[in-house]
């Protein structure tokens, strides 16, 4: 018979499960299975946490509506990150520590840069939509983009404004946040391949709302382009505040320009013409994505975007991936999405060592407030 004190250990280490692992996974296991989502719900970056969720959220529902996981419910658990890196790190920890097997998120690369190592430790694999090569760069084995990062956007915007449309002359002005330092290293990198130097160079904080200053700098060298490596509300800051100095070049950037929150931003006049590189341009670019666009209006009675589109990839991968473990998760979980193979809505998943999935965007065009692919322009 046991003593009351080694009965109370065996309970205690039978509570206990490994990290990444809940009490409720693996073989046999039964009752929800735990899934956090890590978002911007307040602050400048809510309308991207906001999207990301409705993209989870909506793959989450199919899902349980369907079955769930062979037969098990996913719990989908929301947490505000307030697009804060401490914020995040923070509920890294909480994660940790309360038997979740996954978690999709951030759209911030700085939030998910912060977290990245405490979710390492504790096995539990995270997808996120950063897009910042420091996320590659950590060569974690648990976390995965579901969107390529700033190389493939910029190499493949420098490619069409050099290499097709012949400009020489392109300044840059980026923030040196972890999305705007990946985005201005990135373009750098892609101009410098091509014997290119900028006339100018200039460097924001995130959160700087008055750009006169640079811009009028910017305004001397009269560049052709403006390549532009900032987050939705500032790009559309900049943009509107260099129309109002006079600069007349056009605008260029990543997938942030692509959105309606940069194109109400910047005015839908100054916005006009701008060059977008993204791996999701429009809600009418194949019948699976159209599919997908009357779903997401069905459910939300808004228009999808890209944002939405590859939330909605990412949490359809790890679904997939925990029919395979049967909701098991750990390094188990991490070598399942690693081999997960996706016809996703921003293209064909095909995860590599550093858990970059998607390896190429398109060229598009801001036309009355939205993009259209810059073949039909």
């Amino acid at each position: 018979m046991r003593s009351p004190i080694l009965a109370a250990a065996f309970i205690l280490l039978a509570a206990c499960a490994p990290p990444g692992q809940s009490n409720q996974s693996g073989a046999g296991a039964t009752g929800p299975i735990k899934i956090a989502n890590v978002n911007a719900q307040s602050g400048q970056l809510s309308s991207l946490g906001q999207w990301e969720h409705k993209g989870v959220k909506l793959a989450v529902d199919e899902a349980n509506k369907a079955g769930g996981v062979n037969g098990r419910q996913i719990q989908l658990d929301l947490f505000d990150s307030q697009g804060d890196p401490t914020v995040g790190t923070n509920l890294a920890r909480k994660i940790a520590g309360e038997g979740y097997v996954a978690m999709l998120g951030t759209a911030e690369s700085a939030v998910t840069l912060a977290m990245a190592p405490i979710l390492k430790d504790a096995k539990i694999p995270n997808i996120t939509s950063g897009q910042s090569p420091k996320l590659a760069e950590l060569k974690s084995p648990f976390l995965f983009l579901n969107a390529p990062t700033s190389v493939t956007f910029d190499e493949t915007l420098a490619k069409y404004l050099v290499d097709e449309k012949g400009h020489k002359k392109i300044a840059l002005i980026s923030n040196n946040g972890a999305y705007g330092s990946g985005e201005h290293d990135a373009f750098l990198a892609a101009l410098k391949t091509r014997n290119l130097t900028p006339p100018a160079d200039e460097v924001v904080t995130p959160d700087q709302k008055d750009f006169n200053a640079n811009l009028a700098k910017i305004r001397e060298k009269d560049p052709e382009v403006l390549f532009i490596g900032a987050e939705e509300v500032q790009s559309g800051l900049i943009a509107k505040q260099a129309r109002e100095l006079g600069l007349k070049a056009v605008f260029a950037g990543g997938a942030p320009m692509g959105t309606d929150v940069y194109a109400t931003t910047a005015g839908l006049k100054n916005a006009e013409g701008s060059i977008v590189s993204s791996p999701y341009l429009s809600n009418d670019a194949s019948e699976a994505i159209k599919a997908f666009a009357a779903k997401y209006k069905a459910a939300y009675n808004e228009e999808a975007r890209m944002h939405v589109a590859k939330a909605y990839d990412g949490a359809s991968i790890l679904i997939e991936a925990l029919k395979q473990t049967n909701g098991e998760g750990g390094q188990k979980l991490a070598d399942a999405i690693r081999g997960v193979k996706r016809a996703g809505l921003l293209g064909d998943y095909d995860y590599d060592a550093n858990g970059v999935g998607i390896h190429t965007t398109k060229i598009g065009l801001v036309k009355d407030g939205k993009v259209v692919p810059e073949a039909a322009s």
